[in-house]
């Protein structure tokens, strides 16, 4: 099942996604049941959210709302560095495989929701885009085995993981500059159910700018799994429900391009993954206060 958190009449609440033809309709189950979306996730009451879902009637139309990050209470978002097979062929100086996987974290006010705008700073005009698949964690766990790590996952959402690209080498020794800029990626169009997905390592992900397609994998070319990702980060990491793990993206980001082409005002881009849906945003200047 689906389920977006979003905004109506200054009031943030969560609900189903309703897909009928090419139409999308939103139930309002916070407004009956108050909490946010991750509390049923971090309470291990997924099955009871599908429940009451099915039985919540069509609140909104999608045009009546605005979507936010679905989820919005988890503790940390972690994110994987150069993780398709491709992407590492990009660094060139450096291509030989890596031993572990490389790793950031960012901060849930860098991102915006579904449909809305990524914001392009004053500092920089080298905002990039990055579509990824993001874990979302069900079940808390330190050091879980590999072999088991699969049962963690709650379900996954989308990320387009913006990046300021000058300000990644600001420092000699870290990214976390460019990768946090308030706005500069989005997360949605909603959370998709584990159960949803029956299978991890062969979903397709797509980003296109102005409809021209820019990055196309497969999880199949991941380098590091959706299980070695949570085992090996619950090694020095306790991983909680609410918790987002962001998998990677593939080659062809606007920095690889000669020159490079980064995003613009007016620029449209869309991540997408057939099991789970499109994630789509304009892109806008930050407004001067």
């Amino acid at each position: 099942m689906k389920f977006a958190s979003y905004k109506i009449n200054n009031r943030i609440t969560y609900g189903s996604i309703i897909e009928k033809g090419n139409s999308i309709f939103l139930t309002d189950i916070g407004k009956d049941h108050g909490f946010d979306l991750c509390h049923w996730i971090q309470t291990d009451r997924l099955e009871k959210l599908e429940d009451i879902a099915r039985n919540t009637g069509i609140a909104y139309t999608e045009q009546e709302i605005e979507y936010v990050p679905p989820i919005l209470s988890g503790e940390k978002i972690a994110c994987i560095g150069v993780n398709y097979t491709n992407r590492n062929a990009e660094y060139k100086d450096n291509s030989e495989l890596p031993q572990y996987p490389s790793l950031f974290l960012r901060y849930l006010d860098s991102f915006t929701g579904h449909q809305q705008n990524l914001v392009r700073p004053p500092e920089s005009h080298q905002l990039d885009y990055e579509g990824e698949i993001v874990i979302v964690i069900g079940k808390p766990g330190r050091r879980i085995p590999e072999n088991r790590a699969l049962e963690h996952i709650a379900g996954l959402t989308l990320m387009n993981e913006g990046t300021i690209r000058d300000w990644v080498r600001h420092a000699k020794f870290n990214v976390t500059q460019g990768k946090n800029f308030e706005k500069s990626g989005a997360i949605g169009p909603w959370f998709v159910t584990a159960t949803e997905i029956t299978d991890y390592t062969n979903l397709t992900i797509e980003t296109r700018v102005n409809g021209e397609v820019r990055q196309q994998d497969t999880t199949a070319n991941l380098m590091f799994s959706f299980a070695y990702i949570i085992s090996y980060l619950s090694t020095f990491m306790t991983l909680k429900p609410g918790d987002m793990i962001s998998t990677g993206t593939p080659n062809g980001a606007g920095a690889r391009f000669s020159p490079p082409i980064y995003l613009a005002p007016g620029d449209i881009v869309t991540v997408s993954v057939p099991e789970i849906g499109i994630l789509k945003n304009g892109v806008e200047d930050e407004k001067s206060m």
